[in-house]
Protein backbone atom coordinates (compact mmCIF):
# COMPACT_ATOMS: atom_id res chain seq x y z
CA UNK A 1 0.00 0.00 0.00
CA UNK A 2 1.49 3.43 -1.13
CA UNK A 3 -0.11 6.33 0.66
CA UNK A 4 -0.10 9.73 -1.02
CA UNK A 5 0.08 12.99 0.67
CA UNK A 6 -3.02 15.08 -0.25
CA UNK A 7 -3.00 17.98 2.16
CA UNK A 8 -2.95 18.89 5.90
CA UNK A 9 -5.85 19.81 8.23
CA UNK A 10 -5.35 23.58 9.29
CA UNK A 11 -8.44 24.11 11.43
CA UNK A 12 -11.91 23.06 12.10
CA UNK A 13 -15.27 25.39 11.37
CA UNK A 14 -18.23 25.51 12.96
CA UNK A 15 -18.86 23.40 16.21
CA UNK A 16 -20.58 20.04 14.71
CA UNK A 17 -17.23 18.42 13.90
CA UNK A 18 -16.30 19.66 10.52
CA UNK A 19 -12.87 19.73 9.50
CA UNK A 20 -10.40 22.51 6.98
CA UNK A 21 -8.70 21.28 4.66
CA UNK A 22 -5.53 22.56 2.69
CA UNK A 23 -4.78 20.85 -0.49
CA UNK A 24 -3.27 21.51 -3.98
CA UNK A 25 -3.58 17.64 -4.68
CA UNK A 26 -3.85 17.31 -8.55
CA UNK A 27 -6.80 15.03 -8.33
CA UNK A 28 -9.32 16.77 -5.65
CA UNK A 29 -12.22 15.80 -7.37
CA UNK A 30 -11.68 12.03 -6.84
CA UNK A 31 -10.80 12.25 -3.69
CA UNK A 32 -13.27 14.57 -2.11
CA UNK A 33 -16.67 12.95 -2.17
CA UNK A 34 -19.18 11.12 0.07
CA UNK A 35 -17.21 7.65 0.78
CA UNK A 36 -13.72 8.21 0.20
CA UNK A 37 -11.76 7.37 2.69
CA UNK A 38 -8.98 9.31 3.82
CA UNK A 39 -5.48 8.25 6.26
CA UNK A 40 -4.94 11.21 8.63
CA UNK A 41 -1.70 11.18 10.68
CA UNK A 42 1.49 9.69 11.29
CA UNK A 43 -0.74 6.35 12.38
CA UNK A 44 -2.62 6.77 9.00
CA UNK A 45 -5.91 6.70 10.93
CA UNK A 46 -9.05 5.56 8.19
CA UNK A 47 -11.82 7.52 8.36
CA UNK A 48 -14.96 8.02 5.24
CA UNK A 49 -15.99 11.25 4.10
CA UNK A 50 -19.07 12.06 5.27
CA UNK A 51 -20.11 15.10 3.68
CA UNK A 52 -17.56 17.89 1.91
CA UNK A 53 -17.72 21.08 0.57
CA UNK A 54 -15.25 23.61 -1.29
CA UNK A 55 -15.10 27.16 0.96
CA UNK A 56 -12.87 29.61 0.06
CA UNK A 57 -8.76 27.78 -0.32
CA UNK A 58 -9.85 25.10 1.21
CA UNK A 59 -11.96 21.28 1.61
CA UNK A 60 -14.44 21.36 4.12
CA UNK A 61 -15.20 17.53 5.01
CA UNK A 62 -17.07 15.71 7.71
CA UNK A 63 -16.65 11.89 9.28
CA UNK A 64 -19.56 9.68 10.41
CA UNK A 65 -18.44 8.97 13.70
CA UNK A 66 -18.37 12.71 14.61
CA UNK A 67 -20.91 15.19 15.65
CA UNK A 68 -18.82 17.55 17.58
CA UNK A 69 -15.79 19.96 17.41
CA UNK A 70 -14.22 18.42 20.30
CA UNK A 71 -14.34 14.63 19.38
CA UNK A 72 -12.11 16.07 15.73
CA UNK A 73 -9.79 18.75 17.68
CA UNK A 74 -7.74 15.62 17.48
CA UNK A 75 -7.19 15.46 13.88
CA UNK A 76 -5.74 19.09 13.87
CA UNK A 77 -2.32 20.05 12.33
CA UNK A 78 -2.31 16.43 10.64
CA UNK A 79 -1.57 14.81 7.01
CA UNK A 80 -3.97 13.80 4.98
CA UNK A 81 -3.18 10.73 2.76
CA UNK A 82 -5.14 8.59 0.37
CA UNK A 83 -4.07 5.28 -1.02
CA UNK A 84 -2.78 5.21 -4.69
CA UNK A 85 -4.64 2.65 -6.06
CA UNK A 86 -7.93 4.25 -4.41
CA UNK A 87 -6.93 6.98 -7.03
CA UNK A 88 -7.55 4.60 -10.19
CA UNK A 89 -5.00 6.63 -12.33
CA UNK A 90 -5.43 5.88 -16.02
CA UNK A 91 -2.68 4.65 -18.26
CA UNK A 92 -1.68 8.08 -18.62
CA UNK A 93 -2.53 9.56 -15.50
CA UNK A 94 0.57 10.14 -12.87
CA UNK A 95 1.10 12.06 -9.85
CA UNK A 96 3.94 15.09 -9.26
CA UNK A 97 5.66 12.77 -7.29
CA UNK A 98 6.34 10.45 -9.94
CA UNK A 99 8.08 12.96 -11.66
CA UNK A 100 10.91 12.83 -8.78
CA UNK A 101 14.02 10.91 -9.95
CA UNK A 102 13.79 11.05 -13.34
CA UNK A 103 16.42 11.56 -15.39
CA UNK A 104 16.32 14.86 -17.42
CA UNK A 105 17.05 15.06 -20.96
CA UNK A 106 17.21 18.44 -23.23
CA UNK A 107 17.36 16.87 -26.52
CA UNK A 108 19.71 13.99 -26.65
CA UNK A 109 21.41 14.81 -23.74
CA UNK A 110 21.02 14.08 -19.84
CA UNK A 111 21.80 16.68 -17.77
CA UNK A 112 20.51 15.74 -14.67
CA UNK A 113 17.67 14.25 -12.63
CA UNK A 114 14.58 15.67 -10.78
CA UNK A 115 14.78 16.59 -7.33
CA UNK A 116 11.60 18.04 -6.39
CA UNK A 117 7.95 19.36 -7.37
CA UNK A 118 7.51 23.13 -5.98
CA UNK A 119 4.25 24.96 -5.67
CA UNK A 120 5.35 28.72 -6.67
CA UNK A 121 1.99 30.01 -6.35
CA UNK A 122 -1.75 28.17 -5.94
CA UNK A 123 -2.08 28.12 -9.92
CA UNK A 124 1.87 27.29 -10.96
CA UNK A 125 4.62 24.55 -9.73
CA UNK A 126 8.27 24.41 -10.50
CA UNK A 127 10.56 21.53 -11.58
CA UNK A 128 13.53 21.62 -9.23
CA UNK A 129 16.25 19.56 -11.28
CA UNK A 130 20.25 19.06 -10.94
CA UNK A 131 21.35 20.40 -14.07
CA UNK A 132 25.26 19.40 -14.64
CA UNK A 133 25.80 19.93 -10.89
CA UNK A 134 23.38 23.05 -10.11
CA UNK A 135 19.90 22.96 -8.83
CA UNK A 136 17.75 24.79 -11.84
CA UNK A 137 13.80 25.62 -11.82
CA UNK A 138 12.16 25.22 -14.46
CA UNK A 139 8.13 25.53 -14.94
CA UNK A 140 6.41 22.82 -14.61
CA UNK A 141 4.29 23.27 -17.39
CA UNK A 142 3.57 21.60 -20.98
CA UNK A 143 5.50 24.35 -22.49
CA UNK A 144 8.57 23.56 -20.76
CA UNK A 145 8.16 19.39 -21.06
CA UNK A 146 8.73 17.95 -24.47
CA UNK A 147 8.18 14.60 -23.48
CA UNK A 148 7.50 12.50 -20.87
CA UNK A 149 8.68 8.80 -20.57
CA UNK A 150 7.65 6.97 -17.00
CA UNK A 151 8.38 3.80 -18.30
CA UNK A 152 11.49 4.92 -19.51
CA UNK A 153 12.56 6.66 -16.15
CA UNK A 154 12.94 10.16 -18.32
CA UNK A 155 11.67 13.46 -18.92
CA UNK A 156 12.91 15.76 -22.07
CA UNK A 157 12.64 19.30 -21.39
CA UNK A 158 12.71 22.43 -23.54
CA UNK A 159 14.91 25.24 -22.21
CA UNK A 160 14.97 28.98 -23.24
CA UNK A 161 17.79 31.28 -23.23
CA UNK A 162 19.34 32.62 -20.15
CA UNK A 163 17.32 29.90 -18.41
CA UNK A 164 20.04 27.83 -17.10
Amino acid sequence: MEYILIGKIVNTHGIKGELRIKSNFEYKSRVFKKDFPLYIGKKKTKEVINTYRHHKDFEMVTFPEYNNINEVLKYLKEDVYVLREDLRLQQQEYLDQDLIGLDVYVGERRVGHVLNIKEVSPTSKVMEISYEGKKVLIPYHHDFISNLDLQNHKIEVKLIEGMV
